[in-house]
């Protein structure tokens, strides 16, 4: 059974820099894409960032320059690193694998597999 744990979720202050990162286990992590999705407290889960197996990468509008998403296939984990916090990027993050060998969707529904979610809190 697939596993993902993210860890690094924290308090930050409005500028500041944060890195996620997404344990997988269970499978062979070559077979799937990751992506990095997002909760805040009343707005629907929104894609944030993910990446191929290949490392083909792709960013929703608001994070890209800001935010960057890279994967270490030898050690089966995915990171977020985060620049320039703003109070807005303050959610729960989650990871999520999809089974795809290609570009990560940008659907949650195309994921079969979640974190638990690890939460970011950005003060002014």
């Amino acid at each position: 059974q697939v596993q993902l744990v993210e860890s690094g979720g924290d308090l930050v202050q409005t500028g500041e820099t944060l890195r996620l990162s997404c344990t997988f286990s269970g499978d062979s992590f070559a077979n799937y894409a990751m992506g990095w999705f997002r909760q805040a407290p009343g707005k629907e889960r929104e894609f944030v960032a993910a990446a191929s197996w290949s490392s083909f990468t792709d960013y929703a509008d608001f994070v890209k320059g800001r935010f960057h998403v890279s994967r270490d296939n030898a050690k089966n984990t995915v990171y977020l690193q985060m620049y320039a916090l703003k109070p807005e990027d303050a959610a729960v993050y989650y990871c999520a694998a999809a089974g795809t060998t290609g570009r990560g969707p940008r659907r949650s529904s195309d994921y079969i597999y979640w974190g638990q979610g690890t939460q970011v809190i950005v003060s002014q």
